[in-house]
């Protein structure tokens, strides 16, 4: 009698309910060829992602580096709005004099020193309201530079899958072997890749002994690369969304580096 069961409505007992990452999706050799002769390679999505990276930092590069023209020219503006202050600081004294301040000369000096030094603090705030501006600027782009590395891999990743489905398999077989000393395993997966698996069913069975049995049950309401695995001592979920996540905190990690 078969091993495999196709059953569309599975009540799995309730047990214990355990996750476990995937470290790696693919192996580093070149994948099987997904017609046409392409072949695809983890190298492939790597570079991928290392081009897009690229880019962006480009793109931020060039940002950072108009601030920075931008920010020494306002500090020109107000070294040259200083000087001339003190060029025309005698004119300014005898204007205020001349103007009527009962006191004399020396409360119409005070006077326009301290008009001078309104104006130095408030090309000094608009300076330093122009850096913190652009520390956010900078702070936003960062984060869309990773929500697009974080879109493109995305793409990429289920862009494979798409052609490929038997790139699913690897990520199935690795959650298996965590569970290798397990005596009862049965894998749930969307009708997307049933078939696949059901092919590959020997070559799963081999990572346990051969009186373990292995069940394949398809779920219709699973999404596309939804699966998790039954065992004696729990479940163990196999998700896409766990690579996605670990790639985004290595693209976070990366881009918070210092220089």
């Amino acid at each position: 009698m078969s091993r495999i069961i196709r059953s569309f409505h599975v009540q799995p007992k309730e047990e214990d309910v355990r996750e476990i990452k995937i470290q790696r999706i693919f192996e580093e050799e070149a994948l099987p060829e997904m017609g046409e002769g392409v072949t695809l390679t983890v190298a492939d999505v790597h570079r991928e992602r290392d081009t897009l990276l690229a880019e962006a930092r480009a793109t931020l590069d060039a940002e950072q580096q108009a601030f920075t023209e931008e920010r020494t020219q306002l500090l020109d503006e107000v070294e040259q709005l200083r000087q001339a202050w003190e060029d025309e600081r005698p004119q300014h004294v005898n204007q205020a004099y001349e103007e009527g301040f009962a006191q004399g000369y020396e409360e119409g000096a005070q006077k326009a020193e301290a008009a001078l030094h309104a104006d130095l603090e408030q090309a000094n705030y608009i300076v330093q309201q122009a850096a913190e501006n652009a520390q956010a600027y900078l702070a936003s782009q960062e984060q869309v530079i990773l929500a697009l590395a974080m879109q493109a891999a995305e793409h990429i990743i289920g862009t494979s899958l798409e052609h490929n489905k038997e790139l699913f398999v690897p990520v199935v077989e690795r959650a298996l072997k965590e569970a290798r000393e397990m005596k009862e395993i049965k894998i749930y997966v969307a009708p997307t890749y049933y078939e696949v698996l059901t092919a590959k069913r020997d070559e799963l069975a081999e990572i346990f002994p051969p009186d373990v049995p292995l069940l394949l049950f398809v779920i219709e309401e699973l999404g596309d690369t939804e699966c998790y695995i039954e065992t004696n001592h729990g479940r163990i979920v196999v998700t896409i969304d766990e690579q996605l996540s670990e790639l985004r905190s290595k693209l976070f990690e990366l881009l918070n580096r210092k220089e």
